[in-house]
């Protein structure tokens, strides 16, 4: 049985189970595959499956955004990062381990793993000490941490743990060979440091072949494997002493400090990430939480879009928006490739990372929290089912427009794009009237304008051009332009006059 000890999260306040999200669109929608796939070249693949254990109340994003807040301070981070940079050198130990083939030998490489697992804690204890930490989550688990390493049963680990590794350091051994006839024997001699530089300055060369059987590569010679066979046999209190504090220790993890180091990559992962993108000039802010039902922010922009343009020079412009109390749905018009899906992503990232106790990627933010956040990006045909893209799209929709999907933030871009003009309206009409029901929030992209004036709750949305015709990216309220749209799908299924002319 757990104790309440070991139930202990810092991803939140209670023993709730986490039940990863499956299949979920606004993953790709989103581009948040990009940035999260960016962060696991780092951290591991392990870590992706934190970032769909989604917050299911405010206080769990309160919970965990006080804890990112103490990982943003520096040394808080700084240590943390040697504390994982440790924990890689047990991993490595462990595997090391596995290779080895000799029974007693895989014991002292177990003993060494749990020498340098217990230098790990000791030095993020006295880190964690030195340090000042505000939050619920950090200060309880240096509470936890703290009786765990002043606990009589770590105590009697380490110490037996560093009596044994501090023997095996010392021993020392003479290998005779005299007429083809070879011996080894317990010996002593002057000098300390490491067997193989004793051997080095003794013999005036450097030892390639034979090293220290128990410090060494887990792959010995055969030499070396029988120096540890007589060693053993000269020894046998001392290595059946190893055996023994190997088997007595093999679940010597503690199942909280477990879970501790599988969830502080989940925070290491995004501030890093958010450490270099700072470092290349974007803005990110901690925002704060709206009980109404708004939100806001200056300087908002794709994230996904900036990590590209840190490689590919592609200019971000950032965006301003507000909700005003009353205001439920943004629906966008504009041209095409003037931005409005890109603005649309960069809502759902600031929702979504907002929801996951992050700083976000703007000037500043406020952000409402909502249970879940719901995408529905333009889909093609199934070659699979052979449903046209028509139906593709309302098999999607379908389960998004559920009762229980209510008060979500919902984003909806080019639907019922195959669709006459008359249908489409009034399907998109009855989709946000359906949505706003819910009491949902979120934005519409479309070529629609008649969705503009729809019912109260409905905000007109517009995609700039500038002075020469040519996108922006500047997003704004304000009525559609029938002229930009217009132009945008004429262009777009190759009805200008140029286009016609070249085809006909």
């Amino acid at each position: 049985m757990q104790s309440k000890t070991d139930e202990f999260s810092i991803l939140n306040p209670g023993s709730r189970e986490f039940v990863p999200l499956e299949a979920v669109p606004f993953y790709q929608d989103l581009n948040l595959d990009q940035i999260i796939d960016k962060m696991a070249i780092r951290w591991g693949k392990d870590m992706k499956k934190y970032y769909r254990y989604m917050p299911v109340s405010p206080e769990e994003v309160r919970y965990r955004r006080d804890v990112y807040r103490d990982i943003r301070k520096e040394t808080v981070r700084d240590a943390l990062i040697a504390f994982t940079e440790n924990l890689n050198a047990v991993t490595e130990l462990r595997q090391e381990g596995e290779k080895a083939r000799i029974p007693m030998q895989k014991c002292v490489w177990h003993i060494r793993e749990i020498g340098a697992y217990c230098a790990a804690y000791e030095a993020l204890g006295q880190a964690l000490e030195n340090t000042d930490l505000a939050s619920e989550g950090l200060l309880e688990f240096r509470r936890i941490l703290k009786d765990i390493l002043e606990s009589g049963g770590y105590r009697q680990l380490k110490e037996r743990t560093e009596k044994i590794l501090a023997r095996i350091r010392q021993m020392r051994f003479i290998i005779t060979y005299d007429k083809d006839r070879m011996s080894v024997e317990i010996g002593k001699l002057e000098g300390e440091g490491a067997y193989e530089e004793m051997l080095k300055d003794r013999i005036g060369k450097e030892i390639r072949h034979l090293q220290n059987p128990f410090i060494a590569d887990p792959t010995l010679t055969e030499l070396e494997n029988s120096c540890l066979e007589i060693l053993e046999s000269k020894q046998p209190k001392f290595f059946a002493e190893i055996k023994a504090a190997s088997d007595q220790s093999k679940g010597y993890e503690r199942p909280v400090l477990r879970r501790f180091e599988r969830e502080v990559i989940f925070y290491l992962s995004f501030c890093t990430f958010q450490q270099d993108m700072e470092n290349a000039g974007f803005a990110f802010c901690t925002p704060s939480a709206s009980e109404e039902k708004r939100m806001e922010a200056r300087g908002l922009y794709d994230l996904a879009l900036a990590l590209n343009a840190m490689s590919s020079g592609e200019q971000v412009v950032s965006n301003d928006f507000e909700y005003n109390p009353g205001e439920r749905f943004f629906v966008l018009t504009g041209p095409n490739q003037g931005g409005k899906t890109t603005f649309a992503r960069s809502l759902g990232q600031l929702v979504y990372l907002s929801l996951m106790g992050f700083d976000v990627p703007a000037k500043s933010a406020n952000v409402h929290f909502f249970p879940a956040l719901q995408t529905h990006f333009s889909v093609e045909e199934s070659v699979e089912t052979g449903r046209g893209k028509l139906k593709e799209e309302l098999v999607r929709l379908a389960p998004m427009m559920a009762d229980h999907q209510k008060n979500t933030f919902v984003i909806i871009n080019e639907l019922f794009t195959t669709a006459a003009s008359y249908d489409a309206e009034i399907m998109g009409r009855n989709v946000l009237k359906h949505f706003i029901e819910l009491g949902c929030m979120g934005i519409y992209v479309t070529h629609l304008k008649e969705l503009t004036s729809i019912q109260e709750g409905v905000v007109s949305m517009r995609a700039m051009l500038g002075d020469d015709k040519i996108p922006s990216f500047k997003i704004t309220r304000g009525e559609a332009d029938d002229t930009a749209c217009a132009e945008s799908v004429v262009k777009k299924y190759r009805l200008t006059y140029e286009q016609l002319k070249e085809r006909l």
